[in-house]
């Protein structure tokens, strides 16, 4: 009987690791979250619930500013105002053009102090890295952060009391454009428009060899389908919410 046991739990530790591969790799986030909450995790904010044709476009900045400039001037052609989530050891090297993103109007998300795998951190450890990176983007751009997105998009229970007693959303995404990856500009425009819906908060990098290029087609069609594009706080829901343990949805509690 004993050895029937273990033979099932090896099985579902096999399934959930395959599931959580296929997940990253094709970005089906729902599947993961059925995983993580099936063993009830605590859940950042994938995406917003909403009637309106609103998202969110997010730029993660950890290495590299050369395709930087280029984006803020698309951005700025279509009068977009998105978020951008950058590392402290990246702000520190790039201390100029944090400020040039904020002086275009952009939002300056936390993404970290040192681009950690933070699901593995302590509390002291969490507290650490977000504190020093919150410090620096008010030092640099008078911001006050409050959205927070860890790398890799990793993060445990710790990590997200931790964030929210600090007063931070803890930010994902659901439509992910793999622009990291080096993929066409093509193959990013058909990632992202054929995921895309009301709520959805999209993934991009400040420097993905391809980015650029992908955005001169992609926003002017976001546009024609009616969608308005605003920074990731200005889609949050205000007042009392809850996370959907199903889709990572966050909806306002009735």
């Amino acid at each position: 009987m004993r050895t029937i046991r273990k033979r099932l739990l090896v099985l579902i530790y096999i399934m959930i690791i395959a599931l959580l591969f296929y997940s990253f790799y094709f970005s089906d986030y729902d599947k993961t979250l059925r995983v993580f909450s099936f063993f009830d995790r605590l859940l950042p904010i994938y995406r917003v619930e909403t009637q309106e044709k609103r998202i969110a476009i997010s730029f993660d900045a950890a290495w590299g500013a050369d395709k930087t400039p280029e984006i803020l001037d698309i951005l700025d052609k279509y009068k977009i105002k998105t978020t951008f989530f950058l590392v402290k050891m990246w702000m520190d090297k790039y201390p100029e053009m944090t400020k040039l993103i904020a002086s275009f109007g952009h939002e300056i998300g936390n993404h970290s102090a040192t681009h950690p795998h933070m699901g593995k951190l302590s509390k002291d450890e969490v507290v650490k890295e977000i504190q020093s990176t919150h410090l620096r983007i008010k030092e640099l751009t008078g911001q006050d952060c409050k959205v927070f997105r860890p790398p890799f998009g990793e993060y445990s229970d710790t990590l997200i009391k931790t964030a929210q007693e600090l007063g931070y959303y803890v930010i994902q995404w659901d439509v992910d454009s793999l622009d990291w990856k080096d993929l066409s500009a093509s193959a990013i425009y058909d990632r992202v428009i054929k995921r895309v819906k009301p709520g959805s908060i999209v993934l991009f990098h400040n420097n993905g060899k391809n980015t650029p290029e992908a955005l001169k087609i992609i926003l002017p069609e976001l546009i024609k389908q009616g969608y308005e594009i605003v920074p990731v706080s200005s889609l949050l829901i205000k007042g009392d919410y809850y996370i959907d343990g199903a889709s990572g949805e966050m909806r306002k509690k009735l």
